[in-house]
């Protein structure tokens, strides 16, 4: 494919039945595919609009609203957001990241559901267990945290980004800030962090809920599973605190940035020739120097597909104050003793068009064109549907 350049869509489409054909894949990754090959094409359906005022007409299709599509993460991004903005407190907030090892990541590649509950369960207890210490903070804090599985090569590298409100509520009920500029000291903890991890995955273990294949198969066996993690740890697990954020408005830049990203962008794809794929990437090692990697198409749909969830997990959750089963009683309480005033949220229009200029301040309904009339849909497209000619009244 020369000229444009791809979208993961046109990978898929000139390759994924290829792979499709000799690779074993689940049910979830073909669906996966087929969707991204069908977002925003006739195969979904769609509308035909009209300018009341310069009479350009356009097919809009729909989206496949599949949450690895880079396509599709905009209005769903948009929505998450304003729900958030709506809970901030007028504190600093600190963003921590945390890595496994990659051994870990080994061990995840055969068993990504039970390693990644083992990541949120034990990443949450950590910083919960270190933040009630009287030795630390002394408090109750909330957060979310949401899990990425990639680096820029799109290798397998799960890690979680937390987001933490400088403070929370201490035993007896009151607003307990953060030292300025420090949250809680990152040694502390990578330990309890890594112990728990171990513990958790070795209890996996014990249970009979890993898998192992390939050069990982002897690990089956518990005494070469303990030799395997003892080197594990001896390892400093990477936990690192960011800078805290600046205020609210740098909070909702990060968050817009990070929350619903997928594994590579479009935007992040340079060519697509003679079944190869090149793309950008950054090394973390030499960040000043953007580099251009490129691999077959095949190998590029491999790593992609790395990263496609298990049905139905969830990669963006809630702990502590910020626990879905009691987030708004005990924002209540915070916002009250910060003397915050509430925020109410927007009322989710019926039509997406509305709901998206109401968080965005973009109106879909302006036609791109003249940038003067309204985009009226004439037509309603089912799936494969063909537009019917329609003349139009321009009297």
């Amino acid at each position: 494919m020369t000229g444009p350049t791809p979208e993961l869509a046109d990978i898929f489409r000139l390759h994924g039945d290829a792979y499709r054909h000799t690779h074993a894949l689940p049910l979830h990754h073909h669906r996966l595919m087929q969707a991204i090959v069908n977002c925003r094409t006739a195969a979904m359906g769609g509308a035909v609009e009209w300018c009341d005022h310069c009479q350009n007409t356009r097919i809009v299709y729909r989206s496949c609203r599949d949450r690895h599509c880079p396509k599709c993460q905009g209005l769903a991004s948009a929505h998450w957001l304003q729900q958030r903005t709506a809970e901030l407190l007028p504190v600093p907030y600190f963003h921590v990241v945390f890595t496994v090892p990659e051994q870990i990541a080994e061990i995840a590649f055969y068993n990504r559901k039970v390693v990644y509950q083992i990541l949120f369960r034990t990443v949450a207890a950590t910083l919960l267990t270190i933040a009630r210490d009287p030795k630390h903070l002394g408090a109750e804090i909330g957060f979310f945290a949401v899990l990425h599985t990639w680096g820029q090569n799109l290798h397998l590298h799960p890690h979680l980004h937390c987001v933490v409100p400088g403070g929370g509520l201490s035993p007896d009920g009151e607003w307990k800030a953060c030292r300025p500029g420090f949250f809680l000291p990152v040694r502390v903890l990578s330990r309890l962090f890594r112990r728990l991890f171990l513990e958790a995955l070795e209890k996996a273990h014990a249970d009979g809920q890993l898998q192992f294949f390939s050069h990982l198969e002897t690990l089956r066996d518990p005494a070469a599973f303990a030799q395997y993690l003892a080197p594990v740890r001896q390892l400093e697990w990477v936990v690192y605190a960011k800078p805290p954020f600046g205020g609210p408005r740098q909070v909702l830049e990060y968050l817009g940035r990070y929350t619903h990203r997928v594994a590579i962008s479009n935007d992040r794809l340079l060519a697509l020739q003679d079944g190869q794929v090149s793309f950008r990437w950054k090394d973390y090692r030499q960040p000043e120097q953007p580099k251009v990697m490129t691999v077959s198409a095949e190998e590029f749909i491999r790593r992609f597909l790395l990263h496609a969830l298990p049905p139905g997990f969830p990669r963006i959750r809630y702990y502590g104050l910020m626990a879905n089963c009691h987030r708004a009683a005990k924002l209540k309480i915070c916002r009250q003793l910060l003397a915050a005033p509430l925020t109410d949220l927007l009322p989710r229009p019926t039509d997406y068009r509305d709901f998206y200029a109401a968080l965005t301040g973009k109106n879909l309904r302006l036609c791109p064109q003249c940038g003067i009339g309204t985009m009226v849909r004439i037509q309603i497209l089912g799936p494969g549907q063909a537009p019917v000619a329609i003349r139009m009244d321009t009297s």
